[in-house]
């Protein structure tokens, strides 16, 4: 199928069950490590730098040079590992994967392959439609990341590219899940879950848009009911979840429609193109055996100690869907609302502390946050959330103040406002503005029953058309 051809029969695997095909998927997801320092070397891992300013000579690949491996990207490696529920292997070791791209300094990669850092975990998701399902996780391994190619124009077109080796020999972790994946929708769900826990493990920022998170996707269809897999076709360079979901769509509809003329599915790298909407033919794809694996000799294998990976498990934050889940059962929080809120763990700290400080009423605390804080600040950004004017006491502050009757919710949105503006805090701006609600009925009697200045009651304050007093 050609660039922007439609598809014959876009309904072929819309509705699993309802198709002569089931839809087989993977993802490996690649997260770059926060860690201060490379891999293999102690070059800066800063995003942005001026290219080629963050390289040596062991993430040059320079002869003679020799790999020393990142205890921190261990540690990540094994925290994640124990958050995916995965058997960690107290002894495993680093390989050589041999490839040529003009990226790879050293043309080959130092990753993991037989003797991995863990396997046979799960990660539990939830679909769009309310329910989840279990995805097993086959393995997750520690790699060196490559460099970055920047070509002049676009690929089709550029005369020349060049090479920025900053992002080479960052620490990368690589998990593979199982091929349970069933449709394009529990990939996007997958991959969101996926991102919500590296976050909240400290261990990568998630961002799609800077590489720091990449995924790749392997895509089958076999017929409805069958035990042995279809030919499976890997499709790359897919930056946000909602392009994950339509390549994924794309391409099973590509493959039934392709299956269902009689042709047979080659195996390939695809790239996904955002921009036309398909998936175009990059490369075939290789097998194991054409990276010439062996183990690396410039490093001796790793074994950890059995004790340390127990204190690891035991200082484990909780992960977001079990907070999400508490958010709803201890708060009494709409699903929707706990999923917001629990995006980032200094989102869902801060909803916490404004419930400490105001517990009578967490279901407005959590309407002011998700309606107005987040107008304020990005959910995703900790620094953001944590240099807001509005601490967590100052909002719940304000909250009280609406439930007590001292303001109305009208007047509460103009505070609101100007505690973002100025950092004062609620008392301060109704004070300083005369924001004070007035509910004695006797007032506003005599204040309407006044005729010599109907815009003045007897103490002074000109009445709004709301029935607050302003100065």
């Amino acid at each position: 199928m050609g660039r922007g051809e439609p598809v014959k029969n876009p309904q072929a695997t819309s509705v699993r069950g309802k198709s002569k095909w089931d839809v087989v998927i993977g993802l490996e997801v690649h997260a770059q490590l926060t860690t201060r320092t490379k891999m293999f070397c102690g070059c800066p891992t800063t995003f942005g730098a001026a290219p080629n300013t963050q390289t040596c000579p062991v993430c040059q690949g320079m002869p003679g040079t020799l790999p020393v491996i990142n205890r921190r990207a261990i540690e990540y490696g094994v925290r994640t590992a124990l958050a995916f529920d995965c058997r960690v292997n107290l002894a495993c070791r680093f390989a050589r994967k041999h490839y040529y791209y003009p990226d790879m300094p050293k043309n080959f990669q130092i990753t993991q392959y037989e003797e991995p850092l863990a396997g046979e975990g799960r990660l539990e998701v939830d679909l769009p439609d309310g329910t989840s399902r279990t995805i097993g996780i086959q393995r997750l391994h520690l790699e060196e990341d490559v460099g970055k190619l920047v070509h002049e124009g676009t690929l089709e077109t550029a005369q020349a590219s060049l090479v920025d080796f900053n992002r080479a020999g960052v620490p990368l972790m690589e998990t593979v899940s199982k091929p349970e994946i069933r449709s394009p929708e529990e990939a996007a769900a997958y991959l969101r879950a996926f991102r919500a826990v590296v976050v909240y493990l400290g261990v990568c920022d998630g961002n799609m848009e800077e590489g720091s998170l990449r995924c790749d996707a392997n895509v089958s269809l076999k017929p409805a009911g069958a035990v042995e897999l279809g030919t499976k076709v890997e499709i790359k360079n897919m930056n946000s979840f909602r392009n994950v979901q339509r390549a994924l769509e794309y391409e099973v509809r590509r493959q039934a429609d392709a299956l269902d003329g009689g042709e047979r599915i080659v195996q390939e790298t695809r790239l996904w193109d955002a921009q036309h909407g398909d998936t175009r033919s990059m490369r075939s794809k290789e097998y194991a055996h054409d990276y010439r694996y062996f183990p690396e000799p410039d490093l001796v294998p790793l074994q950890m100690d059995a004790a340390w990976v127990e204190s690891t498990r035991a200082a484990l934050p909780e992960l977001p869907r079990a907070r999400r889940q508490r958010f709803v059962s201890q708060y009494g929080l709409p699903a929707y609302d706990a999923g917001i809120l629990t995006q980032s763990t200094a989102l869902a700290d801060y909803y916490e502390a404004a419930v400490r400080a105001h517990p009578a009423n967490p279901k407005a605390l959590a309407n002011w946050i998700t309606s107005e804080l987040l107008r304020e600040v990005d959910a995703a950004d900790d620094t953001a959330i944590a240099r807001s004017g509005i601490s967590p006491a100052r909002l719940a502050g304000l909250v009280r103040l609406i439930d007590d009757g001292t303001i109305s919710g009208k007047i509460a949105k103009a505070v609101f406002d100007e505690m973002a503006a100025t950092g004062k805090p609620p008392r301060m701006i109704i004070a300083e503005r005369g924001l004070v609600q007035v509910t004695d009925s006797a007032a506003i009697g005599a204040a309407s029953a006044t005729s010599v200045d109907p815009g003045r009651n007897p103490y002074g304050m000109a009445f709004s058309c709301c029935g607050f007093a302003s100065r």
